[in-house]
């Protein structure tokens, strides 16, 4: 990477859960991801359910929208609850696309990775996810996939990956993230 300031990343976590092994990821891919790009969770919590009674009138999804529409790309950081998206993302995804032709997420790069306890990680809902950041007019990236089977002390205290392989391998995937993100243009 040049001289050229780091590209400005929202992420997404989609558990609410405190020391979810989502959010050690998130934390430590943000430090992994330095200089290239600079990556900023944006909460989720206090979202209420998505109504369109109430679209653009609640603070926390005007700050979620501005957040999200600040940033040059999105990386969603998921857990799979019953081989699906989890019901946080979702609801974060509908108060992205909305309101109708003024949605944060539209156009926007994007790139989904989770972990798990459990083998296959969270390849059931990165799948749902993808189809899901397509029909949000997101530009998807498509390789690598990443499911990490999250195991006690992958990520340390400092938010450090301690397992070597594994941390070039999310190294890999934030350089190539970041490749997508200068090819969609943005900089």
């Amino acid at each position: 990477m040049t001289d050229a300031a780091p590209h400005k990343v929202a992420v997404i976590v989609g558990s609410l859960r405190q020391g979810s092994i989502n959010e050690q990821l998130a934390r430590a891919l943000a430090k992994l991801a330095l200089p290239a790009m600079e990556l900023t969770i944006v909460p989720i919590a206090d979202l209420p359910l998505y109504n369109p009674d109430i679209d653009g009138s609640t603070p926390a999804a005007d700050a979620f929208r501005a957040a999200v529409g600040a940033a040059d790309a999105v990386l969603f950081v998921t857990p799979e609850y019953n081989r699906s998206i989890p019901a946080p993302m979702k609801n974060a995804l509908d108060w992205g696309s909305r309101p109708y032709g003024e949605a944060c997420l539209a156009g926007k790069p994007a790139a989904s990775i989770g972990a798990s306890p459990g083998a296959v990680g969270t390849a059931a809902a990165q799948q749902q996810m993808r189809a899901v950041m397509t029909v949000l007019d997101m530009q998807v990236l498509g390789q690598p996939e990443v499911y990490i089977q999250f195991k006690e002390g992958l990520v340390d205290p400092e938010f450090n990956i301690t397992n070597e392989g594994t941390k070039a391998f999310l190294t890999g995937f934030l350089g190539r993230f970041a490749g997508w993100i200068r090819q969609q243009g943005l900089r």
